[in-house]
């Protein structure tokens, strides 16, 4: 999965406001334990969608 850099640039965790990190299909925040999945090259940055990681 591919996004446009200047999207990742101004993309932040709607939780904590850290920055994420694309790693496959999901944006990993970089600050607190929360990974959005990214759909058809659309992030859905909606924090009760997102998966927490251990």
């Amino acid at each position: 999965m591919s996004l446009d850099q200047r999207l990742l640039d101004v993309l932040v965790c709607p939780e904590c406001h850290g920055t994420l990190t694309l790693v496959k299909d999901e944006l990993l925040c970089n600050k607190c334990p929360l990974a959005y999945e990214v759909r058809g090259g659309i992030p859905i940055m909606l924090v009760e969608s997102a998966r927490r990681r251990s």
